[in-house]
């Protein structure tokens, strides 16, 4: 397969290379650091942004949202929405 964009930059703006599961953990931190999540069935995501010290519970998010934060952790306490993927 060709890919025509192989030598341009990875940006947080650029689409995504990969598309992870995520299993909502309290002590473990996502293995790969994304650019977004999608939320495949509503309800609600505690999570920790990179670059903050502490969770934040994003309320509601509707099904087929995607929610562009770099999440380093995305906790199963106070997690509600289910069929999470990480775009990285």
């Amino acid at each position: 397969m060709q890919d025509m964009f192989r030598d341009s930059n990875d940006t947080t703006i650029s689409p995504a290379r990969s598309a992870v599961p995520v299993v909502p953990s309290d002590a473990a931190a996502l293995p790969r650091l994304p650019k977004a999540l999608y939320v495949g069935s509503a309800g609600n995501i505690a999570l920790r942004c990179v670059d903050d010290q502490q969770d934040v519970v994003f309320q509601n998010v509707a099904a087929g949202t995607i929610l562009p934060v770099r999440a380093a952790f995305v906790r199963a306490a106070g997690t509600t929405a289910t069929q999470i993927v990480a775009f990285c």
